[in-house]
This record gives C-alpha cells, structure tokens and sequence, in this order.
C-alpha cells in the first residue's frame, strides 16, 4: 500500500455556530440486482437467490452527495464512480466488482462532470467523507488528489488487509493513492454518543455534519447526520439498503457481520422513531431515491 492514513485531528476547519447546511444528492449510475441480496431470502436456495438464481430484480441507484458549509466550503459524501466505470466497468472495478454492480451510467453522470454542471471545479472539493470503501462509494477517489478523505480506522483496516478483497466490496487501488486519508478510531476516547448512536463525532464542532459509526455492511462503515435548517438528514450509506430494512428490519443477504449490523439497524430506527421529521436516505433504493428533491436546505 502507497497510502499512508494519519489520525484525524478534529474539528476540522470552517466551523460556525448554528450552522446549518444544504444537501445536493447525485445520482451517479444506475443498475439492477437480485432482490434477493437486498432482502434476504431464507431456505437452502438462500444463497443462489442472492446471486440472481430465480430470484426477481430490482432497480438500484448509486449515488454520492455535495454538501454545502457556510464556513468549511463544499464537501462530498462518498465519490461513486470513476468516469471510466461508463466505458469499460470491469477495467475500474475488476470483474467480480462489474458483475455484482452492473453499472449503467454516462461519462457526465460521474460527480467531477456534475460538479463542472454546477459550476464547481473538483479542485474545490477539499473534504470528502466516506462512508466505507466499496468501489460503488470510492471508484473515484483518485478524481479527488486534493482532498482530505476523512473515514474510519476500522474502515481503513479491514479495507487494506482483508484477504480477497474483491469479494468483501474492495478494489485496492481506488484508494491506494498518497492522498491525505484522516482515520477516525470508534473504539477510542475521543468519539462521543449523539442522538441513539453510541458513537460519533462532530466534524466541524458545531454539531452541523456527524459522523456516526454504524458497522455490519463493513466492518468500519458509517453514516452522516447533516443539521439542515427545519429538520436533520441521515445519509445512511448502506447501513440499510432500503427503507424496507429500516422498517421492518428485514436485513441484506450479505453483511461483514450480522451482530454489529442489527445493532447499526436498531439505532438507526430509534433515531428515526424519536427523529420523525429527519430525512433518511438509504442506500439503494430507487423508490426513495425518487422522492428525493435535487437539493435541501
């Protein structure tokens, strides 16, 4: 590995009392799967199902988002895919990473292209949040080379030791580039609890972006809770699928860990219990993701 991550030191800069922030969701490919390995089907047929085997499928968007700071500037959650992932997908994302995503999207899908749309040049973007570092969330990283990437020790570790890669969602090289990684460890003294997480911490220390530790898809995945002006948005990631995970708990095929999973589930649906007028956006299910409003405030 080239990459070499240092501790995080937080907050970050930019911070503002009361500050709020908007949310642009960008929607950077689209594919389809098995429903059956977004919602588990039980039986000895389970693992076939998961894989397509007389199984229906189900249309899946994959997105990033651009988030807007008074005082830090624009930021990113997750990168989505590289621009190549439109020409050759198995070339960026390997084989098994082509097969599983099955990606359909155009080169001005990508988000430097929507950013340029926007009127913002990817240089611009100096903090990219990760969720985790499967290759729908990090295929373009190497888009970014002057942001700092902000993700979670956990995260960082199993990512860049795990054995097969391929088959835990990793592609080595999409974030084995000497960029400014910052890790956050979940298991240390410097994290808080907010809301029903028991672990996160306040980016910009002005409580306006949290990250909030929710492993089980991986085992360092997280989410973010953005402080909009009326209410609050969860960016889930893949914490849950879909908002059938969040509301009758019906779990993936696939989880790292189905211990830490339920537990990330569990709090998830408290916050959303005690939160009713948070905006929560999972991460891939078409039908939310079409009642998304291109931006909040």
């Amino acid at each position: 590995m080239h990459a070499e991550p240092q501790p995080a030191s937080l907050p970050l800069p930019g911070g503002r009392d009361d500050a709020t922030v908007r949310l642009h969701p960008l929607l950077v490919a689209t594919g389809k799967g098995p429903e059956a390995w977004f919602h588990r089907q039980e039986g000895r047929l389970a693992g076939l199902r998961a894989i397509g085997v007389g199984s229906d499928t189900r249309e899946v968007p994959y997105q990033a988002f651009l988030v807007e700071h008074p005082g830090a500037g624009r930021f990113l959650i997750d990168t989505g895919f590289h621009p190549s992932v439109a020409v050759d997908p198995k070339a960026n994302l390997g084989r098994v990473g082509a097969r599983v995503f099955s990606p359909e999207m155009e080169a001005s899908d990508a988000v430097p292209a929507q950013l340029r749309a926007r009127g913002i040049e990817p240089s611009e973007i100096k903090t990219i949040l990760m969720t985790h570092l499967h290759g729908d969330h990090a295929s373009a990283i190497s888009e970014f080379p002057g942001a700092t990437f902000l993700i979670s020790q956990q995260e960082w570790d199993e990512a860049s030791t795990v054995s097969r890669p391929a088959t835990h969602g990793y592609v080595r090289r999409h974030f084995d580039h000497a960029f400014e990684f910052r890790t956050i460890d979940f298991g240390g003294s410097a994290v808080d609890s907010f809301a029903t997480f028991g672990r996160g911490v306040d980016v910009f220390g002005d409580g306006s972006v949290r990250l909030v530790f929710t492993p089980g898809h991986t085992l360092g995945h997280t989410s973010v809770i953005l402080r909009l002006k009326e209410r609050e948005a969860l960016v889930a990631g893949d914490a849950i699928y879909t908002m059938k995970t969040l509301e009758d708990g019906h779990k993936p095929y696939r989880m790292e860990d189905e211990h830490l999973f339920e537990r990330s589930l569990r709090e998830i649906q408290i916050y959303a219990k005690e939160t009713p007028d948070a905006l929560i956006i999972p991460g891939h299910d078409m039908a939310a993701w079409r009642k998304l409003s291109p931006v909040y405030e």
